[in-house]
């Protein structure tokens, strides 16, 4: 052979190697993932660690985080991006959210992909009262990840200069108000503490949903097509919270979500109920000694849960829609659900999560972490219904009207449930 011919071989080589790089570099199949990070502090150098872990065990992925604030943020913005034919393959929305993707038509369930026995044994892996916003019809639609209980957080210093037990956090709603009482701190004329703040902005709904079982009464049946709003027994949960602020105990108006964690921090209340999904930041934040205990009780004890699940899009290839479902086995797996516990404070998924070492030295340090997840054996299902945005939106305005003083709490809730009742008719059968 010539050299011209080993010449013009060897280009050629060089040249089909060239051409071959950048088609293995395109290879890597495409995920992308809208996740919501504004619900418990910054969390996109958590989510990214994670994700980079994912990439780094499988590198024929690469996954495209999309951060895109509260929930509805994510959920409005995911679904535009279907919408608009942009493929998403996964997104972390509200649990609750279920019905609603259900009935556009938007998600597959789990079992689609799920057909392993090793699989099958996964969807049975996680706690039973988280799963129960995540199934519908027989099928699994939503995987838990961000999830949590309301904890009561308490400020074990202020308890014991009130002359309180700061190891027995009120137990029922007649010891939260007496305690709550012996709280405040009022100084010329101004209250410098209060005794007792629950949140009524952003997710009014949901701390209502934990007075009404503390009371014995849920808000939904499972169906989701028919709301209980009016019952007596929630009549009287409204009742009890605005009484808070009718006596002193809490502030008069509404009480901001976004700045309740704040205010516990700086010491303007004694307690507050909150996600257990700020535990690490008010642990971090607080310069006093943090109490968690579980929500008191009225009738019965009770939390409903909270947070996201992982969803899959019927949307971009079945290649992508695999892979997509790989991130969600691998996020949610033992030791990658304990990480997210300890750095964020939402809970452990799954039993064997605080089976881990990492779970297992934390709690010892931090059983504060333990509360939420205990409390899931007196816990209900969060408010989900068809037309869930909806109907949320009549729930919040009545209690805010409540709250504000506008209307007594039975007026607020039979007007609530009337319009929910009308909002729902079209899914009952």
């Amino acid at each position: 052979m010539s050299f011209k011919t080993r010449l013009a071989a060897a280009l050629g080589l060089l040249i089909c190697l060239a051409s071959l790089t950048p088609l293995s570099a395109a290879a890597a199949t495409q995920v992308t993932m809208y996740y919501p990070v504004s619900v418990g502090g910054p969390l996109t150098q958590v989510v990214d660690k994670l994700v980079g872990e994912f990439e780094q065990a499988n590198p024929d992925v690469k996954v495209n985080a999309i951060y895109a604030g509260n929930y509805d943020d994510a959920r409005t913005k995911a679904l535009a991006a279907l919408k608009a034919g942009t493929p998403v393959q996964t997104s972390v929305l509200f649990s609750i959210d279920l019905h609603e993707l259900k009935d556009l038509g938007v998600i597959r369930p789990f079992d689609d992909f799920a057909t392993s026995a090793e699989d099958k044994e996964w969807l049975k892996s996680f706690y039973p009262g988280l799963m129960d916003n995540g199934r519908a019809d027989g099928k699994t639609w939503g995987i838990p990840f961000q999830r949590s209980t309301i904890v009561m957080f308490y400020n074990k210093d202020a308890f014991r200069q009130a002359g309180l037990d700061a190891d027995k956090p009120p137990r029922n709603w007649t010891e939260m108000r007496e305690a709550a009482g012996k709280l405040v701190k009022r100084e010329g004329g101004n209250t410098s503490r209060w005794g007792v703040m629950i949140p009524s902005t952003g997710y009014a709904y949901w701390m209502f949903g934990a007075l009404a079982k503390q009371n014995g009464q849920t808000l939904m049946n499972a169906a989701g097509t028919r709301t209980t709003f009016d019952q007596p027994r929630a009549v009287q949960a409204l009742e009890y919270w605005t009484s808070l602020s009718k006596d002193g105990l809490s502030p008069k108006g509404l009480i901001e979500w976004g700045t309740l964690r704040q205010n516990f921090v700086e010491g303007k209340t004694a307690m507050m109920w909150h996600s257990t999904g700020n535990l690490t930041a008010v642990l971090k934040d607080a310069k006093f000694d943090v109490g968690v205990a579980p929500l008191p009780a009225n009738t019965e004890p009770g939390s409903p849960t909270g947070g996201g699940n992982f969803y899959l899009f019927k949307s971009g290839s079945d290649a992508e829609q695999r892979a997509a479902y790989r991130l969600v086995k691998f996020l949610t797996a033992p030791d990658r659900s304990a990480q997210w516990s300890v750095a964020t404070g939402y809970m452990g998924v799954s039993p064997a999560s605080y089976q881990t070492p990492t779970l297992k030295e934390y709690a010892a340090k931090v059983p504060q972490t333990l509360v939420a997840r205990d409390q899931l054996s007196v816990a209900t299902a969060e408010l989900s219904t068809h037309q869930a945005g909806r109907v949320r939106k009549l729930l919040e305005d009545a209690l805010q009207s409540a709250i504000t003083g506008q209307q007594e709490p039975r007026a607020a809730l039979s007007g609530a449930q009337a319009q929910a009742e009308r909002v729902l008719k079209p899914y009952q059968r």
